[in-house]
């Protein structure tokens, strides 16, 4: 079916409901993904809307029912070489397919208070509900979003995270893990790449390191000077050195894909064959790492689960549907 409507006569509520035979109210609510419409009726209204053209009115949506319908996922504009963020973007997208609701990008600039545009959203009522990600301990987001009780979801956790929706990978897993695989290849002196140790994640693979190398009777420590967000030259400048002033360094546990390149980069400058003077382990979002060098240890991140479950979890907070907060906290098969 083509739409026969003129701009001056656009399809409305009123016109599929002609079409369909239901009640406006129902097709309104089917649109609005109302969990009281079965599938098959939310279907047939979407497919009809589709046929005609409808688009509903946001500014007047907003006016009868003080709600958007936009979920608004606020991003670092630092850079990310083997876009993550564009495949959280994604999947985030995907997890709202369907639901009636529509993803915006709101970037948030490392130089700007970090509340700023978690503010703006909130004191202009551009979004329904917030999804934040690179999250700290305390966050100051998370506590400003707490204290005026405006609906959000967290890509990790927070020291409240018992209060809040989130959804987490286990980074303490995988710090025992990547302690686990480096001691069973013989290694014994584990430099680790962390994240920056201002992120929650950064501190859980720390903890993890940590316990492994005690339980394991080896050693382990923070490159300083570096992380895993750096630029890839900084990283393989101080891998190379670092291995060349400490030879006995015979394992790198790095939390990122990008990092990981580098840092191999770095121990081959030094003269060091990965698999033989020094093994690698990484976190990798993107199966990318077994084309680079296909001795690489690693574990895989699902960002695709993660942007759905953020998704799902934005649009109940958004609707109030659960008392209790939505939760997940994917754990690396060992």
């Amino acid at each position: 079916m083509k739409s026969t409507y003129s701009k001056e006569n656009r399809p409305t509520l009123k016109t599929i409901s002609q079409i369909t035979g239901l009640a406006v109210q129902t097709v309104s609510r089917a649109l609005g993904d109302a969990p009281d419409i079965s599938p098959k009726t939310k279907e047939r209204v979407r497919k009809v809307a589709d046929e005609v053209g409808y688009v509903p009115n946001r500014a007047g949506v907003r006016l009868r029912t003080g709600r958007t319908n936009v979920i608004a996922l606020v991003l670092s504009t630092e850079d990310d070489v083997l876009s993550l963020t564009s495949r959280l973007i994604s999947s985030v997208a995907l997890g709202l397919r369907d639901t009636g609701y529509h993803l915006v990008v709101t970037p948030s600039f490392p130089d700007d208070d970090p509340i700023k545009a978690v503010r703006y959203i909130v004191q202009n009522r551009t979004a329904d509900a917030i999804i934040l990600n690179q999250i700290r301990p305390e966050d100051p987001r998370v506590k400003y979003l707490m204290d005026a009780k405006f609906p959000f979801v967290t890509h990790g956790r927070t020291v409240w995270c018992k209060d809040h929706s989130y959804f987490d990978f286990d980074n303490k897993e995988f710090g025992q893990i990547a302690v686990q695989h480096l001691v069973e290849k013989g290694r014994s002196n584990l430099m680790l790449i962390a994240p920056p140790m201002d992120q929650n994640y950064a501190r859980e693979i720390w903890k993890g390191v940590q316990e492994a190398s005690h339980q394991a009777g080896c050693t382990s420590f923070i490159a300083q000077g570096v992380d895993s967000d750096a630029h890839r030259r900084k990283i393989r400048s101080f891998v190379a050195q670092a291995v060349t002033e400490d030879p006995t360094i015979d394992g790198v546990i790095s939390a990122s894909p990008n990092a990981t390149m580098a840092a191999i980069a770095g121990l081959e400058d030094a003269g060091v064959q990965l698999g033989q003077g020094c093994d690698v382990f990484s976190k990798e979002t993107v199966p990318i790492l077994e084309l680079f060098r296909p001795n690489i240890l690693s574990v895989s991140e699902d960002v695709t689960q993660a942007g759905h479950f953020l998704a799902k979890a934005a649009v109940s907070e958004a609707k109030q549907e659960n008392a209790l907060p939505l939760q997940n906290l994917d754990v690396p098969l060992r």
